[in-house]
């Protein structure tokens, strides 16, 4: 699914830190993960993860160390700060304000509908 791109800028911050709020992890099963927990919905390049992944670092919401892979690969581990744990449950608030407040604003059951211009 194409998801408009101040959509994704919005969100990419706090799914990110959400997986490495489990744990460290590296860039391609950060995408493997963001991917399946979104049932394949959502979907990004390295192209739009790897400067995310920088920004965060320079924020102080992250932190990186070079490791290897199970096979010997080198490969460079992400993981969440003090202060990233702080700004995701920040974050998680906000969404969650906005989620509900969109929900009251909707009639269960019924397509939002245009409306029309005054003629």
């Amino acid at each position: 699914m194409q998801f408009p791109k101040d959509l994704v800028a919005a969100s990419a911050t706090p799914l990110i830190l959400g997986v490495l709020s489990s744990g460290q992890d590296y860039g391609y099963s950060l995408l493997r993960r963001i991917g399946d927990a979104s049932g394949g919905q959502i979907e990004w390049s390295e192209g739009m993860l790897y400067p995310l992944l920088h920004r965060l670092e320079q924020q102080g919401l992250i932190t990186s160390r070079w490791g290897s892979s199970p096979e010997g690969r080198r490969r460079k581990y992400y993981a969440i700060t003090t202060e990233g744990s702080v700004a995701l449950e920040g974050r998680v608030r906000q969404w969650h304000l906005i989620t509900e407040t969109l929900d009251g604003l909707l009639v269960p059951g019924q397509t939002p509908r245009p409306v029309l211009p005054e003629a």
